[in-house]
């Protein structure tokens, strides 16, 4: 038999052997490394302002220092999110991936540094442990004095530091509001025992803070799975990295481990449902009774649909589920399980009039009035998004929604906004992000600036940067739409 030699391509003849692709791995051009690089600096960058910022001080006793890493911290973040999107989507999935994880891992290099909600997350945990119902008593009851620990009830006097507080029977506590039960919903209380039974003895903040990281982190791989299915798979990573790497997550989700994370993560898990059916509906139900903010959901869950059966369904599943996990404590405590809830809507000025909310509207209106035009414009724009929105991009509409009620009701809690950080990564419509870094901004620089009216510059700044950027966005849009219409010419 004679040897017959194959033909080589023609991109073949001239190569040498070191340039035959080989199956499997297929490296960048040097072109495509240099994004790589870059956003891979930024992220190591960005990881290592956290963690400065954390030991820089607190909200308190720091908060220039605080606000300025903060600030970095944003640019930085800006800076990795612009040079992600010219990387090839396969080594930007590994930077958003790596990046979540690097960032997080920065956030657990202190304790809580800018709230102590976390504080009462454990003693919740403890309390439900021992068998009891964290809606029965509050942390100061004497019921409740032999799970008292140094931790949570310190014994050293005097009783001053961030984050302590005397109650009326003079006991040093680290937790807030000692005086009242809790006000969290039914789904947050099981975390807090799942936590707590799940962690070593005297393991104090920590648990609670990686937990918060395994939440983010979870967040972000969900956002990667909806948008790898729903979306474009090319733009995917790029966006999830405006979840992923956010200054937000490290500070609130982990650092502070604030529960809105895990309805967040119930959230996305809900609008990435590929049908709006009764798994949405439970989903949401269950996001709902973490905290009551993912609420404003559900109208973008519904988005589009027109059929009585399939909105039922949805709005029927969520009910039994919000019901569902109030049930054992309804068992223990009664109509108890409200909680404080009522004594906070009152106490944060959620209510007509009040100087401490509604700072946009209180630009235009009386201030009696502008409670009323909140709830007015909400329902209004509730209607819209359920009437007008895209059933295929659900999220479009919940961060319309969640966004306005920011903007409009203006807390000055920038952890409200973890649910606005997600609904913009599955959206992309970046702009939002001024919602957070108004929150942000209000909550750390308030007490550096009495007597200005920064709630009212800080949300109308971010009220403008969301309106240039649906400018920005609807120019290309008409200019498309224009020139489609041109009649096509006859060609040669």
């Amino acid at each position: 038999m004679t040897d017959t030699a194959l033909p080589r391509r023609p991109d073949q003849e001239d190569s040498p052997p070191s340039a035959l692709p080989v199956p499997g791995r297929q490296a960048l051009p040097k072109s495509r490394r240099a994004p790589v690089v870059v956003t891979a600096t930024l992220l190591a960058a960005l990881a290592a302002v956290v963690v400065d910022t954390l030991r820089a001080g607190d909200n308190e006793t720091n908060p220039g220092r605080v606000l300025a890493g903060y600030a970095v911290a944003w640019a930085l973040f800006a800076a990795a999110a612009w040079t992600v999107r010219k990387v090839p989507a396969r080594a930007a999935t590994v930077l958003v991936l790596a990046g979540s994880v690097a960032v997080a891992v920065a956030a657990l290099a202190t304790p809580p540094r800018t709230s102590n909600d976390m504080f009462r997350y454990a003693w919740d945990g403890r309390v439900q442990a021992a068998g009891i119902s964290p809606y029965a008593h509050p942390p100061a009851a004497p019921e409740l004095a032999h799970l008292r620990d140094t931790w949570l009830f310190p014994t050293e006097r005097p009783c001053e530091g961030w984050g302590l507080t005397h109650t009326k029977s003079d006991l040093c506590v680290r937790i807030n509001r000692p005086g009242v039960p809790t006000i969290y919903p039914p789904v947050a209380e099981g975390w807090y025992l799942a936590v707590h039974v799940l962690s070593p003895p005297d393991s104090r903040h920590k648990p609670l803070q990686v937990g918060g990281a395994v939440l983010a982190f979870g967040t972000t791989l969900a956002l990667l799975a909806v948008l790898r299915r729903r979306g474009d798979p090319q733009r995917a990573p790029a966006r999830a990295a405006l979840w992923a790497w956010c200054p937000a997550v490290p500070f609130e989700a982990v650092n502070n481990a604030h529960i809105d994370t895990l309805g967040v993560l119930l959230t996305v898990l809900a609008l990435g449902t590929a049908t709006a059916g009764a798994r949405r509906g439970v989903l949401l139900g269950a996001a709902i009774a973490v905290k009551l903010l993912p609420v404003l959901a559900l109208p973008g869950a519904l988005a589009g649909q027109r059929s009585p059966k399939r909105i039922a369904g949805v709005v029927t599943a969520a009910l039994a589920a919000f019901a569902l996990a109030y049930l054992p404590y309804v068992a223990a405590s009664g109509f108890g399980v409200l909680g404080y809830l009522p004594g906070y809507l009152h106490e944060e000025g959620y209510e007509s009039g009040h100087v401490r909310r509604f700072a946009l509207l209180r630009l235009l209106l009386p201030d009696t009035a502008a409670g009323v035009a909140v709830v007015v414009l909400l329902a209004l724009t509730a209607l819209y998004v359920w009437w007008r929105g895209d059933p295929a991009h659900p999220w479009s509409g919940a961060l319309l929604l969640t966004g306005t009620a920011l903007l409009l009701v203006s807390p000055s809690y920038p952890w409200y906004s973890l649910l606005l950080v997600a609904l913009v990564a599955l959206d992309g419509r970046w702009e939002w992000l001024a919602v957070t870094m108004a929150g942000t901004v209000l909550y750390l620089a308030a007490r550096m600036l009495p007597g200005f009216p920064l709630q009212a510059w800080a949300y109308g700044t971010a009220a403008a940067a969301v309106a240039l950027g649906a400018c920005l966005r609807a120019g290309p849009t008409r200019r498309r739409t224009r020139w489609s219409r041109v009649p096509q010419q006859g060609g040669r």
